[in-house]
């Protein structure tokens, strides 16, 4: 079977910069702080998503990666390639780091539907797939879910990609999920905002503030007036397409601390939660989801990120509160 060019079995993709899937529009990098343009750049929540023809024994991916230099202690980090069919985990292999490799993934028998959940780090780029015994076509498009948030939408402390939220709720919902998690930031730059309102979706969630207690201070106030900022420039571009902003989950050391400017995370989370309040009195479409009672203090590995039931706690309450906001007829 020859090659097939990968374009067509991509999924949760945003921009391309190249050939290079990016999260970040590469036309407007400049007005990015260079933490979000450098997570950006890694390929979070990109998937590969393909009908194999029965018969198919297996699917093989071609792939260029980074590869660290010497001595780094990432060198020896070998790459899973997860897949999956549906909600059911079949298959996992590992590779080792390669400027460019082959993968293969055996398939069960009888064909199907799959998605291959691709490795994180070292920013892989799948250049080509194909089918051993057999004939593979691209999946059917999905809705286009755009998730934008911080380290804990990008997946962090889930033991897999595919365990993160946005992946659970996407499987769960029938979406193609768009990871625009950004690890320490979703400080409220609204440059992201703009970008969010030009790129197509239909739906879209929100889900930041904790990085507004510490690593950005902020106060209630700008806060609040941030949030109806934020969702006033992505209403230009989608003005009725479905938004759930959820506010901080549980962070235990910020709860009722002090930032360098006197807020807790507890009156930064009720602040949000007031802005979409206000704005939802005229924007029906609009949903807020409050996150402190998604979470308890053993569905968080570290004090802040959840582990993987917490992710799939998160994943269950957005699945249900994106089931409501589908369910409001466009005006």
């Amino acid at each position: 079977m020859s090659w097939l060019e990968p374009e067509p079995f991509l999924r949760g993709t945003a921009w391309r910069d190249g050939d290079r899937p990016v999260r970040a529009d590469p036309a407007d990098l400049a007005r990015l702080p260079w933490d979000i343009a450098e997570r950006a750049a890694l390929p979070i929540g990109v998937r590969v998503e393909f009908r194999a023809a029965p018969g198919t024994t297996a699917v093989e991916l071609r792939y260029r990666a980074a590869v660290p230099p010497a001595g780094d202690e990432l060198r020896s980090l070998r790459h899973p390639f997860a897949l999956w069919q549906g909600r059911r985990w079949v298959a996992e292999v590992f590779a080792e780091p390669a400027a460019e490799a082959v993968v293969r993934l055996p398939l069960p028998p009888g064909g199907g539907e799959f998605t291959v959940h691709l490795p994180e780090g070292q920013a892989p780029v799948v250049r080509a797939l194909r089918a051993v015994d057999g004939a593979l076509s691209p999946a059917p498009p999905r809705p286009r879910w755009l998730v934008q948030g911080d380290s804990i939408t990008e997946g962090w402390w889930s033991t897999r990609p595919a365990r993160s939220w946005p992946s659970v709720a996407g499987r769960a919902l029938g979406l193609d999920p768009v990871n625009l998690g950004y690890a320490g930031g979703a400080r409220g730059e609204l440059p992201l905002a703009e970008q969010l309102s030009r790129l197509p979706g239909e739906l879209i969630t929100l889900a930041f503030g904790t990085n507004c207690w510490d690593r950005a201070p902020a106060t209630p106030e700008w806060l609040h007036a941030t949030v109806r900022a934020y969702v006033g420039l992505i209403r230009r571009g989608h003005p009725r397409t479905p938004l759930l902003l959820v506010s901080p989950v549980l962070r235990p050391a910020a709860e009722h601390t002090r930032n360098a400017l006197g807020a807790t995370l507890t009156e930064l989370r009720r602040a949000m939660e007031r802005a979409v309040r206000d704005l939802a009195a005229d924007d029906p479409r609009l949903l807020l989801l409050p996150g402190r009672p998604l979470l308890g203090p053993e569905h968080l590995a570290d004090g802040l990120h959840p582990n993987d039931e917490g992710h799939a706690r998160m994943a269950r309450a957005v699945a249900a509160a994106l089931g409501a906001a589908r369910a409001v007829p466009r005006a």
